[in-house]
């Protein structure tokens, strides 16, 4: 069995704030609450589902996390909602200070000291960015190519990483225009980039890459998708798209790294950079971190146990702390969230920054609740928040 699937036992007691698999009830109805500190709820008779989870850290210390409103209650597809949260006590309390609208698939982060959202407006919408100067309470708006409309179209995203690399800012996201409009085949991928000295609200300064394609005969006609990539700088110092790949049942689980241009114009991939990684068809962050010198990352990883279960992208019952030393060969450290039932519960969409010796991430938690629970593993009732303690630990 690879070595990823082989979590070692002296790693245990390097655990979250909540890390049972089983935990204490705590209301009058006897319903156990998930794992973490709640951040918000949504109860399934709503019609609404927690997504895109993010989160960031102010510099004065502050943590600001957002998600976004989805399903057949929500405005999604018009005009797409998100809340925005902010903790002054490292995460222990969490008070909503912002509705945005027309924002989705969004992830927060931080340029010179100012905290910026930036995804689309709405499912398959125009790509946006907004930039907040008062720790999120208040956001400008997109209207115009100069105020923050970056592309106008239909695209894709999520809550994945903004990396600063040889003077530019760089962020992933996917063309939703093809001739097909199935989920996976009209998915392309792309690659936004923007002087980091420049205003990054207009769209004038940004640079779009080519469109990389859908391509069905890859991986021997096994190929579903790619989604959700992940700008990451290498070990030879060039920015990679790292995406999720979605593979029919039996065909384990791979990621995709695709080549960028050093201009940020060019994409283009060689075959064998179809990489075997656990939990990558599943949504994932990847950060880099100096002091270790690792990429880190964390996965819905599917134990040998659930591989008959369901499709693997379906399993998101588990989440793992993972890492590499070159972006192809990962290693499982430690199962950080559980649940036995993959059916009605799911801990997943992590995205998580460092915070000095710890991780702190958040997560779109599918779980019980007095309402009888979420609608299933992939529809969340719950925005939850972790922390990773001692994250170096894990790698001595």
């Amino acid at each position: 069995m690879k070595n990823y699937f082989k979590i070692g036992i002296r790693h245990i007691c390097i655990m979250l704030l909540w890390q049972c698999a089983v935990p204490v009830a705590v209301n009058a109805q006897n319903v156990p609450e998930p794992p973490g500190i709640i951040i918000d709820y949504m109860p399934v008779k709503e019609g609404k589902y927690i997504g895109s989870p993010s989160i960031c850290i102010l510099p004065n210390g502050d943590y600001v996390a957002s998600h976004d409103q989805f399903g057949p209650k929500s405005s999604e597809f018009q005009s797409a909602q998100t809340l925005v949260f902010r903790s002054s006590d490292r995460g222990k309390t969490w008070q909503k200070v912002a509705q945005i609208n027309g924002q989705f698939w969004s992830n927060l982060f931080l340029h010179k000291n100012d905290l910026y959202i930036m995804g689309t407006n709405k499912h398959h919408g125009n790509v946006v960015i907004r930039k907040s100067t008062d720790g999120g309470s208040t956001w400008t708006n997109p209207c115009l190519p100069e105020k923050g409309l970056i592309l106008e179209g239909e695209y894709h995203t999520a809550p994945v990483p903004v990396v600063e690399h040889n003077g530019r800012l760089w962020r992933a996201v996917e063309y939703a225009t093809a001739e097909s409009t199935q989920w996976g085949e009209r998915y392309s991928a792309v690659m936004l980039s923007v002087p980091s000295d420049a205003n990054i609200l207009d769209a004038k300064n940004w640079t779009r890459s080519n469109s990389l394609p859908f391509n069905k005969e890859y991986l021997n006609g096994n190929f579903r998708a790619w989604l959700e990539g992940n700008a990451v700088v290498d070990r030879n110092g060039n920015i990679v798209d790292v995406l999720r790949v979605h593979l029919p049942k039996g065909n384990g689980e791979k990621a995709a790294i695709i080549n960028v241009s050093k201009n940020g114009k060019h994409l283009s991939l060689d075959e064998e950079n179809f990489i075997e990684m656990p939990g990558a068809s599943k949504k994932f962050v990847i950060r880099y971190d100096k002091n270790t010198d690792r990429y880190w990352t964390f996965v819905n990883n599917v134990p040998e146990e659930y591989l008959e279960k369901a499709a693997p992208d379906r399993i998101r019952n588990f989440v793992s702390i993972a890492s590499s030393t070159n972006l192809r060969d990962w290693v499982l450290h430690q199962t950080v969230l559980s649940h036995p039932d993959n059916l009605r519960h799911g801990f997943q969409y992590i995205d998580w920054v460092f915070n000095h010796e710890d991780i702190v991430f958040v997560a779109r938690t599918a779980f019980d609740d007095a309402e009888g629970g979420a609608h299933g593993y992939h529809d969340a009732n719950f925005m939850t928040f972790h922390r990773v303690k001692n994250f170096k630990e894990l790698v001595k």
